[in-house]
């Protein structure tokens, strides 16, 4: 069964990431569920998605509030998530009989924290309250007089209150004026904001750089200009041009040369990730990992569709948020970059209902609110399937942790087991002088995308090591992802880009044991 898993911020008071909501829906088809339904999308999002893609990418180390009903209660659902990450969320609609009472004792011992969603007062919902650490208070659904009388009422038992649907700036301060602790919405996204901002000069550079992403063809000598003005871009594009993403052989030591070897993607891509912390200054750094998120989803969904839309469904995804990056009301903002009127349109919302950005704009942003009945809408018109965009949603994940990091990690290779062997092999390389060496080293490890080696000699992170083991079927060039100390050895890991050739061993499923550990 296919899932899709959408995730949604929860800030604290201090507007800082706390958690995710992770929304799911049970199929292509459907998009109302029973309680059974639930029940079973829920279970495919934890123990398909999450734990296929790896918690970390979805999560990035902060806790989940997940939807829970009767069944996923009563049945100990939660086990495949460890306490410390999950927040279960009882729905309004369950009834707090005694199986229910019984099941929110026991999680509470085993160490899992319990919300209460969309939270009304009644006497029936009462028995709950001891067990629950977190209330939603939905804004849209609630008078602020009985918001206000809620958070006095609870508040002061050591009960944390989110205030849910937050969509404005002026409904955010109003919330966090009268005490509440927890914060879910857009309003970070779409805040309201004070007419006729200026810009500051500093945010100007990035700003002309954002533009230059509107051309089909970009003119690296343009960006070297601009790039030229700042010493810090300069930096970020020789920190980005020689890190693991691209894993060149050679040293990158001017901007001319950085720009030409990273190709005209590789500069959209880096445009994106300079400009936007640079203009995100003193916002929540998850604004950053969002912005660069929605873009480089965009940017997939245009290459799934089969139209040659990719770059300027970057540039959109990134524009999406420039209201909130820069203080200025989005289309002022949009005229300061004299956007192209395709552009234009899709995010003020005034695009013809067939126009292929505005579509891809509309599909990303539905998908990333959970909002599956409009998803179901839109994604036909693009002729991409359901569990493409799920697949996308989450390589973009991946992509904009990666970058924000300047991970030497090229792939989420993480996720291929790696089998333990003890063989003695030879390895050929070259060291800082460019000599070439040839030394025998001790073969720990190996899986399709790398090996790990114990040597006598240090070898330089991210040099190439040529590496064959006819044995194994192991031949290539991996690149250096880290050499360690360890009990008088040097133990080294080798990513191969283009994966290592290995296979098992005839007649057995693979060398001795297994591990999915470095």
């Amino acid at each position: 069964m296919e899932v899709f898993v959408a995730r949604q911020p929860i800030f604290n008071r201090s507007t800082q990431l706390d958690a995710y909501e992770l929304l799911y829906r049970q199929d292509e088809l459907h998009s109302q569920f029973d309680g059974s339904e639930a029940a079973t999308a829920t279970m495919q999002v934890i123990a398909n998605t999450l734990l296929s893609f790896g918690l970390e990418n979805i999560l990035g180390g902060k806790k989940a509030f997940l939807n829970f009903d009767r069944t996923l209660l009563i049945n100990a659902a939660q086990d495949i998530l460890p306490p410390e990450i999950a927040v279960l969320e009882i729905l309004e609609t369950v009834e707090p009989d005694a199986e229910v009472i019984t099941a929110c004792a026991r999680l509470r011992e085993r160490g899992y924290t319990l919300a209460l969603d969309d939270f009304v007062s009644h006497p029936k919902m009462e028995p709950l309250i001891p067990f629950a650490k977190i209330i939603k208070v939905d804004m849209r659904a609630t008078e602020r007089q009985e918001m206000e009388r809620l958070f006095k009422l609870y508040g002061g038992r050591g009960i944390a209150m989110l205030a849910e649907k937050v969509e404005t700036h002026e409904e955010f301060e109003w919330a966090h004026g009268i005490g509440y602790d927890l914060f879910q919405g857009y309003f970070f996204a779409r805040p309201s904001l004070v007419r006729c901002q200026q810009i500051p000069s500093d945010q100007i550079t990035c700003l002309r750089l954002l533009s230059q992403l509107q051309q089909a063809e970009l003119d690296p000598a343009k960006v070297q200009i601009l790039v030229s003005q700042d010493a810090s871009l300069c930096y970020k594009l020789l920190r980005y041009a020689n890190s693991g993403l691209f894993g060149f052989r050679v040293e990158i030591r001017s901007i001319e040369h950085a720009l030409a070897i990273i190709g005209q993607q590789g500069i959209r891509h880096w445009i994106g990730l300079a400009a936007v912390p640079a203009l995100a200054k003193e916002k929540p750094k998850e604004l950053v990992t969002h912005t660069l998120v929605r873009a480089r989803f965009c940017e997939r969904l245009a290459e799934l569709s089969g139209r040659q839309e990719s770059g300027r469904a970057f540039l959109m995804g990134i524009l999406s948020l420039i209201d909130v990056l820069t203080g200025v009301p989005l289309d002022e903002a949009l005229d300061h970059l004299a956007v192209d009127s395709q552009i234009r349109a899709s995010l003020l919302g005034t695009a013809p209902e067939q126009d292929v950005l505005g579509v891809i704009y509309a599909l990303a942003c539905k998908y990333e609110e959970g909002a599956w009945h409009s998803v179901d809408a839109l994604h036909p018109r693009l002729q991409i399937k359901p569990s493409s965009i799920s697949a996308a949603y989450a390589e973009s994940m991946l992509w904009a942790r990666q970058v924000l990091h300047s991970t030497n990690r090229r792939a989420d290779t993480r996720r291929y087991i790696r089998f333990v062997t003890d063989r003695v092999t030879f390895v050929r390389w070259e060291d800082a002088e460019g000599r070439e060496r040839v030394s025998s080293a001790k073969l720990l490890n190996v899986s399709t995308h790398g090996i790990q080696l114990q040597l006598n000699e240090k070898i330089p992170y991210r040099s190439y090591v040529s590496c064959s083991d006819a044995k194994l079927h192991i031949a290539g060039t991996g690149l250096v992802r880290y050499c360690n100390f360890n009990k008088g050895k040097f133990l080294i890991g080798l990513e191969f880009p283009s994966g290592t050739g290995w296979r098992p061993l005839p007649d057995s499923d693979g060398p001795a044991g297994a591990s999915t550990n470095w």
